[in-house]
């Protein structure tokens, strides 16, 4: 249904094209656009923000190269949370940034911790509604003290709110960014997970006086975003199709999760099971490579990542990051099981934590 929609309002842009479509047009992306985005944002997740401070992306990732380049110099301290999502670790490490680790608790990044490290850190990047690749939710204690230090060090926040449209139970918290109110927070969002990742869509909300900057460099950098693109996509957002897909979204995800956590039950792995998002962790019972074992549930046809080359700092845990979006319920349960069998039969590693609680 959504692509129909999707395919039917792009046919129309194409056949009976706008003048602006023959023009170089405005990098922040048009403005009834933003005018969408900004609504959708304000009434799902609290975010306070004008038109004006939206600026259309080609993703998560590009916001917050725009971010970076617009706030930090190499050789300035950030922090991270350890456990991070590859993709942003390696952009602070190319861009030069002095990278502090500060561990990711049940209650998300810890704040105090990080304090405690490194005190005058520029900026800090977290992923506060479904932490990656823990799944844990920032809590208002936590989110409030960070912005507290924030506003303290004259550093700024930068919020990856991934996967917040997928949450299976309870009101989730509002955006960091609604409960700042002094501009210390840049907000990055994507498409890309709630469409699709080849729309290659997705946006970056700045306090008013990092606009220009900002907008300089994604002008020098990519021009401007697809016009036809960007009139699809409001008129998707603005007749309710979006709101609709996430409703239909948001049910076959959560049957692929509940399927995939039952076909998990086993002695030798803890699973955490995730009230919110696109994937969950499976931690290992014991010493076991997680590394050798997620290529050996690749090899059956299990895509998984290992838990531990997501660490940062010297401290890992070993386990599995599972994907559950895309998938059929019975094709992701179906691989599953064969990853059960095979690991039940592997030797128990000598070291084991007696404290794992596991999903029998």
């Amino acid at each position: 249904t959504t692509l129909r929609i999707f395919r039917m309002l792009m046919n129309r842009h194409l056949t009976q094209p706008s003048a602006r479509h023959f023009h170089y047009n405005d990098p922040a992306g048009s403005y009834a656009l933003r005018v969408e985005v900004a609504a959708y944002l304000k009434a799902a997740r609290g975010v306070v923000c004008e038109p004006d401070q939206v600026i259309m992306t080609a993703g998560t990732q590009q916001g917050l190269d725009l971010a970076v380049r617009a706030l930090l110099q190499p050789g300035d301290p950030v922090w991270i949370e350890d456990p991070c999502y590859a993709a942003a670790r390696e952009l602070f490490d190319g861009t030069g940034l002095a990278v502090t680790p500060v561990p990711v608790d049940g209650e998300g990044i810890d704040v105090a911790s990080g304090i405690a490290a490194r005190p005058d850190a520029r900026a800090v990047y977290v992923t506060p509604s479904h932490q990656y690749p823990l799944g844990v939710t920032l809590s208002m204690a936590r989110r409030l003290s960070l912005i507290d230090w924030a506003r303290a060090a004259g550093a700024y926040i930068l919020e990856d709110d991934y996967d917040s449209e997928f949450r299976f139970a309870g009101p989730p918290l509002s955006a960091l960014q609604g409960i700042d109110g002094e501009g210390r927070v840049i907000y990055l969002g994507t498409f890309s997970k709630t469409l699709l990742p080849g729309f290659r869509f997705g946006y970056v909300v700045v306090p008013r006086h990092l606009r220009e900057r900002v907008l300089t460099i994604r002008r020098l950098t990519d021009r401007f975003p697809s016009t036809l693109a960007e009139d699809a996509l409001t008129e998707f957002l603005r007749d309710g199709h979006f709101s609709a897909h996430i409703k239909r979204a948001r049910k076959r995800v959560k049957a692929a999760r509940d399927a995939l956590i039952e076909a998990l039950r086993c002695d030798r792995l803890a699973v955490t099971v995730p009230e919110q998002g696109l994937h969950l962790v499976a931690e290992l019972d014991g010493a076991e490579d997680d590394v050798a074992l997620a290529g050996q549930a690749r090899a059956l046809g299990f895509g998984v990542k290992a838990l531990s080359p997501l660490y940062h700092g010297e401290t890992k845990r070993r386990g599995l990051v599972i994907g559950f979006s895309g998938f059929a319920p019975d094709v992701l349960a179906e691989a599953a099981r064969r990853f059960v069998s095979v690991l039940q039969t592997l030797p128990m590693p000598d070291a084991v934590d007696p404290d794992r609680q596991h999903l029998r």
